[in-house]
């Protein structure tokens, strides 16, 4: 997880390419009061054949103990043994008789051949709570069925990123360039792009830290009607400016992109994310063109949105790049205004020490 001794092991993603994160708790606190805190999130990120077990067993558990309950008020009331007493449900001799008209009270499926009378309020008390509680089982059974079906999750395999990142040359600066696209007819409408640096590192001590680093990339607010390009300069401060094709393969680092957005079907917030390690990054090539222009609609080639072509790049860092070019007036531009910058920070802080030690001395 880190250079040196971690380094010359098998690297381990931070973050898997379809976005999950293989991380395992241990001895968490509260590990099943925390699921049962928020039973609907819990039920709704199960995976479906659970769920509808446990859908099923939720109704055949409360028909079952209902039924028990009528068993129970008739045996009590003698409704097994003599036929000829006003019983409290009628035709329900048996278990199984009971069964069925728990069934049926529950689902409202009225045949009418076995029928609550007036003769028992103990029976009458519990057909209106199995008729309240039937209705909260189907409330809980359709509102986690609508959630799981408009799952974000779902929404967010049908936009996807590039299964590598390129670094070439664009406008005369080094950039790192990744792809994006929505495979959907129904296009989103506009969403942020977001990338950050995560690197773990081993210390001497057997610790493990993980720092993040955010990267500045162009445009970052898109609009995914075609596949787009998000865009990192590899420019000074950026933490990937002192590395080169050579030097890359050395790193241990996360790449981590995301793209979070609004369904326009839907409303719901997504996110998509994958994560690019030095291994799936390139260096010299480019992406090929897979738009084209025709002479009503734009062409979309995604059997072209993972391939790259070779392109001339300087094989040396943006760094050693930089050193070996004269200046430009837009480099002479950026260090005057970082100089600026720095100096107006400063004068703040020595502006906040003297008012520190101004109010010592006053009190």
């Amino acid at each position: 997880m880190g250079r040196g001794d971690l380094g010359r092991e098998k690297r381990l993603r931070y973050m898997r390419k379809d976005g999950s994160c293989p991380v395992v708790f241990h001895q968490s606190p509260g590990q099943w009061s925390f699921f049962l805190a928020d039973i609907f999130t819990t039920l709704v990120e199960l995976r479906w054949r659970v769920m509808l077990l446990i859908f099923c067993l939720s109704y055949i558990l409360s028909w079952l103990f209902f039924s028990l309950l009528y068993f129970l008020i008739a045996y009590v009331h003698k409704d097994l043994e003599d036929h000829d007493t006003a019983p409290c449900v009628e035709n329900v001799r048996s278990f199984t008789s009971a069964f069925l008209y728990s069934m049926s009270t529950q689902m409202t499926i009225g045949y009418g051949f076995r029928v609550m009378t007036e003769n028992c309020m103990v029976a009458i008390v519990v057909v209106t709570i199995q008729a309240l509680m039937s209705y909260f089982i189907n409330t809980v059974v359709i509102g986690i069925t609508v959630a799981k079906m408009a799952c974000a999750s779902k929404r967010a395999q049908t936009v996807g990123f590039s299964s590598c990142a390129v670094v070439n040359a664009r406008d005369g600066a080094l950039c790192l360039v990744w792809r994006i696209a929505d495979f959907r007819r129904n296009h989103i409408l506009e969403g942020t792009a977001r990338a950050q640096l995560v690197r773990p590192t081993k210390h001497p001590s057997g610790m493990i830290s993980v720092t993040y680093q955010d990267l500045d990339i162009q445009s970052r607010h898109l609009i995914l009607a075609t596949p787009a390009s998000i865009v990192h300069k590899l420019e000074p401060g950026s933490p990937l400016y002192s590395l080169g094709p050579d030097s890359l393969t050395e790193e241990n680092f996360d790449l981590v992109v995301s793209f979070t957005y609004t369904g326009d079907s839907t409303g719901i917030l997504h996110q998509t994310r994958t994560s690019y390690t030095p291994a799936d990054i390139r260096w010299g090539q480019r992406f090929q063109d897979m738009v084209q222009v025709g002479r009503r609609h734009y062409k979309v080639d995604y059997a072209l949105f993972h391939q790259t072509t070779w392109v001339q790049t300087q094989m040396v860092s943006a760094q050693e790049g930089d050193r070996g070019r004269p200046p430009t007036t837009e480099s002479i531009v950026q260090s005057q205004q970082q100089l600026v910058r720095s100096s107006r920070k400063f004068r703040r802080s020595l502006a906040d020490v003297s008012e520190e030690v101004v109010q010592e001395a006053w009190l």
